[in-house]
């Protein structure tokens, strides 16, 4: 008797301990969402550093918007860096074909920041991203 009783225990913790699993196991393993797979998008520009990405939209403009990736003379003073393309994998902004380049110049080979402005190769429509392609605003 204690036997079976030891058994139906046995077998009642392990069903629980599996439905226990089966509720906690999906917040475990749920998919985290990243800042870049949901880019947040603006159909306009209007922060505090818009004019300086519309100076270097200008400054890019001006060099022929190169698409290899590298440092180029900057038209303002020091150099500035081209990402070259943009492959805008998570597709937050729409299907084209972008070239990224820096908002800022600086020293030829400094370390780069977080500004970028993503520029469509057929179009010229213009973004800036001042969060490394977290936030997106149109220019």
């Amino acid at each position: 008797m204690i036997t079976r009783i030891g058994r139906f225990l046995s077998q009642f913790a392990l069903v629980f301990a599996l439905a226990g699993t089966a509720l906690a196991a999906p917040a475990v393993v749920a998919p985290t969402t990243t800042d870049a797979a949901y880019a947040a998008v603006y159909s306009s520009c209007t922060i505090s550093r818009c004019s300086a990405a519309r100076t270097a939209f200008t400054g890019w403009q001006s060099l022929g918007w190169p698409t290899t990736a590298g440092w180029y003379s900057w038209p303002y003073g020091n150099y500035n860096y081209t990402g070259g393309r943009f492959y805008n994998r998570e597709g937050q902004l729409p299907s084209a074909t972008y070239s990224e380049y820096d908002v800022y110049s600086r020293n030829r080979g400094a370390a780069r920041d977080a500004y970028r402005i993503v520029v469509n190769r057929s179009t010229r429509v213009a973004y800036f991203t001042p969060d490394h392609y977290v936030t997106f605003y149109k220019l």
